[in-house]
């Protein structure tokens, strides 16, 4: 069966503008970005005379709304564009760049326009940090839009009724090659022993996909006077917010604490199997998360990949990994810590690409409509979002 043609719609209150657009989902390949494509559908009657714009922005927000005070913005545009849709300032069918544009004119009528933004190399990727179970308002996030309006011009106030917001994200995908498997040792003398510790821990691969068991191959050979208590084996995320603070954000993800012990003169060769997911994390305030759309669920959040002279300082939430494997060395004064950090990448495989040619020829729309909830966190934001999915014929202009 040939994969359906999903087409995502968004309409604003007063029906004025309506956004439609073949995916939400953008991927990053680090030398291009693909380019945000879609077609708004207008209401003359509605629009009474007012022009229609439509905007993609990226936001970093580092607090909810609600705190911003003494003049101190909670949140920072990190790119604009915007661009004059209607009344349309070149001819309709040069804003035309997909087949998916094209079949969309074809099925909405005169009234649809289309609309084109290409990224610039230098933005993030979209990312979160989990809120804690108690956390109110909106998390620290680097989150993606497109936002379609009417109004006199395009600095003139603009109601929330004739706007209507769709998010999308921006993800990166695994490289195809693999790196060479990553390995770090390191050799420990201590004082009072003629002979040290040597501790070598390998990975089996420098790749691995959301889901996939870690192996780390841990050689310890102790040719010194000190006993080896136990050895502890774990996964740290490392988020660094990079735009207003530079943090770091450490978390460990997956431990083993193994317990095991390794007396003086003697060796251990073990794998320590690991895997971090976000099941057994949900509950843990600060873990940098894939940003996700509203209604679907996520994953931690991936490795960032970043474009050789691209500054850091505007990436927003710079994401890493490493395996930690730490050894409880048992002494007279005391216990004491030999510690290894062995870095690897954890990302999304690429899917397989689906050619427009195998795509099926009828179009499904999947609306998203407002709840207008009052009194639940969060409801009465514009870009809440609940989707149904129905039939190509029920998107067919109505005649007036």
């Amino acid at each position: 069966m040939s994969p359906k043609n999903v087409i995502f719609k968004k309409t604003c209150k007063d029906k004025s503008v309506g956004v439609f657009m073949g995916k939400r989902d953008f991927v990053d390949r680090v030398d291009s970005v693909d380019p945000v494509d879609g077609v708004v559908l207008i209401d003359p009657e509605a629009l009474a005379g007012r022009k229609v714009f439509v905007t993609l922005s990226c936001i970093f927000r580092y607090g909810r709304d609600d705190m911003d005070v003494i003049g101190i913005a909670f949140r920072r545009e990190l790119y604009l564009s915007t661009r004059q849709v209607y009344p349309p300032l070149q001819d309709r069918e040069k804003g035309v760049h997909t087949k998916v544009q094209a079949k969309l004119l074809r099925k909405l009528g005169n009234n649809a326009y289309p609309f084109f933004f290409e990224f610039p190399d230098n933005l993030p990727c979209s990312v979160a940090l989990q809120p804690g179970p108690h956390d109110a308002g909106k998390q620290c996030a680097v989150e993606f839009e497109i936002k379609a309006f009417s109004a006199e011009s395009q600095d003139a106030k603009v109601r929330k009724r004739s706007t209507v917001k769709l998010m999308i994200r921006k993800v990166q995908y695994a490289p195809d090659m693999q790196g060479a498997p990553p390995s770090v040792e390191t050799t420990k003398d201590f004082v009072m022993s003629d002979k040290p510790l040597h501790v070598k821990v390998t990975l089996d691969k420098e790749l691995y996909y959301h889901g996939e068991t870690i192996h780390a191959h841990v050689n310890i050979t102790n040719n010194s006077n000190k006993n080896i208590k136990n050895v502890v084996v774990s996964v740290d995320q490392v988020a660094t917010v990079v735009l207003y603070s530079n943090d770091s954000y450490i978390k460990c993800v997956d431990i083993e604490d193994s317990g095991d012990s390794v007396s003086a003169g003697a060796t251990l060769q073990k794998v320590y199997k690991l895997l971090p997911l976000l099941a057994n994390n949900r509950e843990r305030r600060g873990i940098a998360l894939d940003g996700k759309l509203k209604h679907e669920d996520t994953n931690l959040a991936s490795s960032s990949i970043v474009k050789d002279g691209v500054l850091k300082e505007v990436l927003g939430i710079m994401v890493s990994y490493k395996v930690m494997v730490k050894l409880i060395i048992g002494g007279m004064m005391g216990s004491s810590e030999v510690g290894l950090e062995v870095p690897f990448t954890l990302m999304h495989p690429k899917p397989e690409a689906v050619k427009e040619s195998e795509m099926e020829d009828e179009l499904v729309f999947q609306e998203f409509k407002r709840s207008y909830l009052k009194g639940i966190i969060g409801a009465g934001d514009d870009d809440d979002e609940e989707g149904n999915v129905s039939g190509g014929d029920d998107m067919a202009p109505k005649e007036k």
